[in-house]
């Protein structure tokens, strides 16, 4: 069975990751940076793992801008031209411009889609800084998502790396470890809660991390937003939150796996190693996890490690990718 992952980094080198790195707290992991496809690749073939789908962070602070505009298309041509030059191990996320700019978010989702061939589309938590931040579910992105429900496309949501009102509570705690599944949370609890995810159920949204804390706290979202005054019922709710789907990136163990299986079933799971933000060795344990938990069911397997992408990507159906 192909093992697909989906949730696998693009760092450019005008990223800066080594300095952004350390404003987040986090430490560079050595192997990693500088990247290149080669660097995945060397990652990916001692894992067993046979396509990633790229992405990076998304443009989630600036400005409507022509220069805002042109990083994401720079950006999302890169990728492209890797995913060219290794067709058979790389496909791609495409980044947009800041979401406020739904004209330039429109145009950017049609060609690169349409003309780059780009496997989904990468989205933040939330767009703009501190009290300015405006969640994804904001009624002022409705025309973005009705183009991507119109388009059936994939979607890949990541927390944005934002801090909360205590940046960093310990220095092995950072903005990487205790902020960013938090704000995947969020971003998913406000997609549901405003009617979103309901609204456009054409949109196949991943969520990175295994949702981060969603898992757990859909139910305490379910009943006391409806209190709060959501129209949906909990019942509706924890249905919506459980049509999204979840990536295992940095997040597989055998509580959280078990979680996540009696939450959305294994047909709603993906595999993901979220390197390289994270190195080969780190990733690997929980690659491992992965396939301990599942190893007494060969289907669930198989399923998890790259069934479930193959349906939501119809170009792994080839057969050009060994299975």
């Amino acid at each position: 069975m192909l093992c697909i992952d989906v949730h696998h980094h693009f760092f450019p080198t005008d990223l800066k990751k080594e300095s952004s790195n350390q404003k987040l707290g986090w430490k560079a992991v050595p192997g990693t940076l500088p990247w290149s496809p080669e660097v995945s690749l060397k990652a990916m073939d001692a894992s067993g793992i046979d396509v990633a789908i790229l992405s990076l962070p998304a443009l989630n602070a600036g400005s409507v801008s022509d220069e805002n505009r042109a990083t994401a298309r720079q950006r999302n041509l890169a990728m492209a031209a890797i995913a060219r030059a290794h067709p058979t191990r790389f496909g791609f996320f495409a980044c947009v411009p800041f979401l406020d700019d739904i004209k330039g978010v429109l145009e950017e989702v049609a060609y690169s889609l349409g003309v780059l061939q780009a496997d989904g589309i990468s989205l933040s938590s939330c767009y703009g800084e501190g009290m300015l931040a405006t969640y994804i579910g904001d009624d002022r992105y409705d025309e973005v998502w009705a183009e991507l429900h119109r388009r059936k496309a994939v979607v890949f949501l990541h927390g944005a790396q934002v801090a909360s009102s205590t940046r960093i509570p310990h220095p092995s705690l950072c903005i990487p470890i205790s902020e960013v599944p938090n704000e995947t949370f969020k971003a998913a609890a406000h997609l549901v809660v405003t009617g979103r995810k309901r609204k456009y159920p054409d949109v196949k949204i991943i969520l990175a991390h295994l949702g981060g804390t969603t898992p757990f706290l859909a139910p305490r979202v379910a009943v006391l937003s409806n209190h709060m005054g959501s129209p949906l019922t909990p019942e509706e709710m924890l249905e919506d939150f459980k049509s999204f789907y979840y990536d295992t990136a940095l997040s597989a163990y055998d509580a959280s796996l078990a979680c996540i299986d009696n939450f959305v079933g294994h047909d709603r799971i993906l595999f993901g190693t979220d390197f390289p933000a994270v190195g080969a060795q780190m990733a690997q344990w929980y690659t491992n996890h992965v396939r301990r938990h599942y190893e007494s069911d060969s289907d669930k397997l198989n399923m998890v490690l790259g069934g479930t992408a193959r349906k939501l990507f119809p170009r792994l159906r080839s057969p050009v990718y060994r299975t």
